[in-house]
């Protein structure tokens, strides 16, 4: 097995304060791996920097001048991390065996990687980095990422639960990664499309080693609707049945005002009728808005625009 190349995908947005101590770590984990002939000597580590704003890319120059075992891509502009990875992975599939991809927050635990080309090495093209707990999540990351798992299972979503986009893939699974067009990018639910053999390995994941979380609630909201609407059209379904529900019940509320009229035990209802009327509403701008999103993304998939443009790489 000495003969396998391995390339590490780095997806970076500002991550100057820690780049240099996640290229230290890599760097003596593939020295490591390479000494006890588990992967070929020639193994890469490649830095995308999705248009950072600090001096992210001057500090991938440095390292790529000092030890050519680190390469680069600089992205024209931001394109978010998942463009950014798929970038990085798109690159690295015609140099490499496999392909290890992980964020540079020095937070996934690099350690497992011998696990991985393990579980490789059994015959999976597919092996997901799993946490085995959520103990460096504060209360709020840690339900709401659980509720997060939990709807889209409801939604029939299939994700690896408790897996972000820390894994490694073969070169022929990366092929046919290749072949999914669509603009709007969720891996963590396209990955497990594919259908090839997988495996997990589970690992404890730790603090940022350095600098802000590039995830903060807005960006977790926003992907986390681009993962339900990019995978399911199950809110639709749901719209459709609660309509037919309030259509239901306006039929019987008619019945039982004009058997009341007919009666003559009429009443005001001033209440009842602005509640209703306020319950309505909401619920169709509500509804128009599940339905603009996905029609938003039909938007922006038949306009067919590259996902990413690679302005500059750095490589032997």
């Amino acid at each position: 097995m000495n003969s396998l190349k391995v390339i590490i995908v780095v997806p970076c947005y500002d991550e100057e304060l820690v780049l240099r101590e996640t290229a230290k770590r890599l760097r003596k984990k593939l020295l490591n791996l390479s000494k006890a002939n588990v992967i070929n000597p020639n193994s890469k580590i490649v830095f995308v920097d999705d248009g950072s704003k600090d001096k992210t890319w001057e500090v991938i120059i440095r390292l790529n001048r000092e030890d050519r075992t680190f390469q680069g891509i600089r992205l024209s502009r931001n394109r978010g991390h998942q463009n950014a990875l798929l970038a990085g992975l798109m690159f690295a599939k015609d140099h490499a065996d496999v392909v290890i991809s992980v964020d540079a927050d020095l937070q996934d635990d690099i350690e497992v990687i011998d696990n991985m080309l393990e579980e490789r090495k059994k015959g999976a093209e597919i092996v997901y980095g799993v946490r085995s707990g959520r103990k460096a999540d504060n209360w709020f990351k840690k339900t709401t990422a659980i509720f997060f798992y939990r709807i889209m299972n409801i939604l029939g979503v299939e994700t690896i639960y408790n897996s972000a986009d820390y894994r490694l893939m073969s070169q022929r699974a990366l092929n046919e990664l290749e072949k999914y067009k669509e603009v709007n990018l969720f891996l963590r639910g396209i990955v497990p499309l594919l259908g090839f053999k997988t495996s997990i390995v589970e690992y404890e994941r730790a603090k940022r080693f350095a600098g802000e979380s590039k995830y903060p609630l807005k960006k977790m909201v926003n992907f986390a609707i681009d993962g339900i609407t990019s995978f399911s059209v199950k809110p639709l379904r749901l719209i459709a049945i609660f309509g037919s529900i309030v259509s239901i019940t306006s039929i019987l509320v008619a019945i039982y005002v004009l058997i009341m009229r007919v009666l003559g035990d009429t009443v005001e209802g001033w209440t009842f009728i602005m509640l209703s009327i306020w319950f309505i509403g909401g619920v169709q701008v509500f509804s128009l808005g599940v339905v603009g999103e996905y029609i938003g993304k039909i938007y922006n998939e038949t306009k067919a625009r590259p996902k990413y443009i690679i302005e500059k790489v750095l490589a032997d």
